[in-house]
């Protein structure tokens, strides 16, 4: 591991090594060691170099060129999770300070320590310790505040200080996936990049690499569900990747449905027909059935008919009413509504358009 110190060996004769300290390990989200078969491979496959990372080669390649130049600004990387952006940042780290990793560098999780006492106690002492130069240009010191739109608002403001207060020999890269959380006065004090959900070509190309790694049996159509289900999330593929393998040695498309709880595309089509040609109690019952049976969640089953909606041809004002209608029940669910009053408006929605579609085509 970089950030580790080699320990220097002593001569003693059948002598075990000593285990290492508990604090040894690097905090977050540095790498875990790739020989442990249990390890999780989200870390195990982490990229290791800005040439690694997946995708966002627009932004990679400016950072990179930024740090080959020594004029690396204070940043703000934000996006949905899983597309690279503490990835990006390690990778940097890693480039600017090879085996003085550990000790340049301060890590920290800022939704587990996000108040003001972090920010003057941990964060300033960092940043003002007086850091060593290991080589012919001193370095500036990096503090990686990851989930830093989890920080309290005195914290940031807090911070905001901070950063002015040790621009000369500290750099701060804030890391959120919400950067309407963080304040404008930060904002304005860090260079802004979006990383944008990863592409499925992206994916599927880190997707095939590992599975090649590690020797795996996935056919084309697992492939391809991993890439749905994934919806640009590079965290997320690697976790169904490394579940369905410990349930099934042959990774199809049904596998990795069943894994995950996700209803199959066969199974939306069909409760999409009987949504659309069924009386109303008979389309409950049998969705009702179906639900039970395979252990789906409702929530699920409404995100991907509401896809479906899209895919069909209605008149425009009735899909219209039919996607706010299914984005109400969406939101119900989210308050923990019950199931079979939600399951009820689904059908009631359905039967509703089916009527004005009846009397738009008349």
């Amino acid at each position: 591991m970089a950030g580790t110190a080699a320990a220097v060996p002593m001569d003693i004769d059948a002598a075990a090594p000593p285990p290492p300290p508990p604090g040894a390990a690097a905090k977050g989200k540095a790498p875990l060691s790739a020989g442990g078969r249990a390890a999780p491979w989200v870390e195990k496959y982490r990229p290791q170099s800005l040439a690694d990372v997946a995708a966002h080669r627009d932004i990679v390649d400016t950072i990179d060129r930024l740090t080959n130049e020594n004029r690396l600004p204070h940043l703000l990387l934000y996006g949905p999770p899983g597309t690279g952006k503490t990835s990006t940042i390690l990778a940097v780290a890693r480039k600017l300070y090879g085996s003085q990793y550990s000790n340049m560098i301060l890590e920290l999780n800022a939704s587990d320590e996000r108040g003001i006492g972090v920010v003057r106690q941990q964060i300033q002492d960092f940043a003002g310790a007086r850091s060593l130069s290991f080589g012919a240009r001193p370095s500036v010191k990096l503090v990686l505040l990851d989930e830093a739109d989890a920080m309290t608002k005195d914290a940031q403001f807090a911070l905001r200080r901070v950063i002015e207060k040790y621009t000369r020999s500290t750099r701060f890269a804030l890391i959120c996936n919400h950067v309407n959380k963080i304040i404008p006065a930060l904002q304005s004090r860090c260079t802004r990049f979006r990383f944008a959900p990863l592409d499925g070509s992206h994916v599927r190309e880190r997707l095939q690499h590992i599975i090649k790694s590690e020797g795996l049996n996935v056919d084309e159509g697992g492939l391809t569900a991993l890439v749905r289900l994934s919806n640009g999330d590079m965290r997320k593929a690697l976790n169904i990747l490394q579940a369905t393998h410990m349930a099934s040695q042959h990774m199809t498309e049904e596998a990795v449905y069943l894994c995950t709880g996700n209803p199959m595309p066969e199974d939306i089509e069909r409760i999409a027909f009987w949504l659309l040609n069924e009386p109303f109690s008979t389309s409950f019952k049998y969705i009702s059935d179906m639900k039970m049976r395979k252990g789906l969640a409702l929530v699920d089953i409404i995100r991907e008919v509401t896809m479906f909606v899209f895919k069909i041809q209605m008149p425009s004002d009735v899909r219209v009413k039919l996607i706010n209608d299914l984005a109400d029940i969406e939101y119900r669910l989210s308050f923990a509504c019950n199931d079979k009053v939600q399951l009820g408006a689904l059908v009631s929605t359905f039967t509703v358009a089916r009527t004005a579609m009846v009397a738009a085509a008349s």
